[in-house]
């Protein structure tokens, strides 16, 4: 066999992937692909960069909108720790434990080229990717951590105002935090190595401020 046969027939092998690796293959590379092009790309586009047909690729999903929900499902639910739901209602953990230990982790998952530019590209062409996440977010992050401030603070439970005003005031670590993937991933700038680091003081300064804008919270309306 000469070495052109040969290459030939290593090529054809290669191709030859079940369903479960070539639907796999084809979600790995739309996320590479809206990551770099955002997602006003066609599906036809799409298809070539992935090296396969527009019929094929509809083959495994009927749409672009049936894929885009697919990379939500791997981007941003398949890489939240369950245990974390765990971790920030446990009391037996100093509060500002859990939350070092969360936000580190959640940092950790968040600050990829990938996670970032996907959450900055699906909210400039509204693909609903950012609702939904942000929907869960204020379920399972910001309404548990307002809860446990309350209780270790001993403030009353919140006005509807004062509960909008507690969600803004939560939203200054998150927004502080996804800014350093911003920083790096849109802007193209330096940050600093030790992420943990950076993390844990923002985390700090956030807890230490928190009694004081809860108090203040209830005293201002």
């Amino acid at each position: 066999m000469t070495s052109s046969t040969q290459k030939k027939t290593a090529a054809k092998v290669i191709k030859r992937l079940s369903p479960e690796e070539r639907e796999q293959q084809i979600v790995s590379k739309a996320i590479s692909y809206f990551a770099t092009h955002g997602f006003s790309a066609s599906t036809r586009e799409l298809a070539k960069e992935i090296g396969i047909t527009q019929p094929l690729l509809y083959r495994y999903f009927p749409s672009k909108e049936a894929l885009v929900d697919r990379v939500f499902q791997v981007i941003y639910l398949s890489r939240w720790n369950p245990e974390w739901d765990g971790l920030l209602r446990d009391r037996s953990m100093p509060l500002s434990r859990r939350l070092q230990v969360f936000y580190k982790q959640y940092a950790a998952m968040i600050l990829q080229s990938d996670w970032i530019r996907i959450f900055i590209f699906a909210g400039l062409t509204r693909q609903g990717i950012n609702d939904r996440y942000l929907a869960g977010l204020r379920e399972r992050v910001f309404d548990v951590v307002l809860q446990e401030l309350r209780f270790e603070t001993g403030v009353t439970d919140p006005t509807p105002q004062q509960y909008d005003d507690e969600i803004e005031f939560i939203w200054g670590l998150h927004a502080a935090i996804f800014y350093i993937g911003v920083r790096k991933w849109v802007y193209g700038l330096s940050v600093p190595q030790d992420l943990d680091r950076l993390v844990s003081q923002k985390v700090e300064v956030f807890l230490s401020s928190a009694p004081k804008a809860l108090r203040s919270l209830r005293r201002a309306t």
